[in-house]
């Protein structure tokens, strides 16, 4: 009995210590953090106001009253200066303009991916077709692709037949690429990738 309540008392222990060593997932900042109104300890700081003209030196509390009077937030936004500068201005209308920015750009941001198509030295005119419509699909929605022609068994004493075949298919393609990489030999056959050609803006 004793052993028994040893062994259950060293199991809480362990769950306990799990516990208390969980990890905190990292969290991400969006933007550079300033410090605003209250916040900001320093005694004198140099003041610009909502409209860019510059104030001069003045105490942190008659800053933050200026601030006040306007309905607008004091913003430190050089704190390594001497002394640090603190702009007047909506904080709150700035960070949301940031954050508006952000997603903007992160939505003009475009993956490209790179999708792959395996034929076979006797594939039939018809999935050649059905293989061709594919790849083009791919890239007019501006995804790279690699084509592999595969040769099993006896096929791959005809590497040369694999590569012309290739070399065919790839002039059946209507729709507008560039080579990335050129027809390579590989292990299991002949690949090739190509890429979608970027219209000029």
């Amino acid at each position: 009995m004793t052993l028994f309540f040893h062994v259950q008392n060293m199991a809480n222990v362990i769950k306990a210590i799990r516990k208390r060593f969980r990890f905190k997932p990292k969290q991400t900042n969006t933007g550079p953090q300033f410090k605003t109104n209250e916040a900001i300890r320093i005694p004198k700081v140099m003041v610009i106001d909502e409209k860019g003209v510059q104030l001069g030196e003045m105490y942190t509390s008659e800053a933050l009253d200026l601030a006040r009077e306007k309905e607008l937030d004091l913003v430190e936004v050089s704190p390594k200066a001497q002394p640090p500068v603190c702009r007047i201005m909506d904080y709150g209308k700035q960070q949301y303009k940031q954050s508006k920015q952000h997603r903007l750009a992160k939505a003009k941001q475009k993956t490209v991916e790179t999708k792959g198509v395996r034929l076979g030295l006797r594939t039939d005119s018809h999935d050649l077709e059905n293989k061709k419509n594919q790849i083009e699909k791919f890239l007019r929605k501006g995804n790279k692709v690699k084509i592999d022609i595969i040769l099993r068994g006896r096929e791959k004493a005809h590497q040369d037949l694999a590569r012309e075949n290739l070399k065919g298919f790839l002039a059946m393609i209507e729709t507008p690429y560039k080579t990335e990489e050129e027809i390579k030999r590989f292990p299991g056959g002949f690949n090739v990738i190509i890429a979608p050609i970027q219209e000029q803006q």
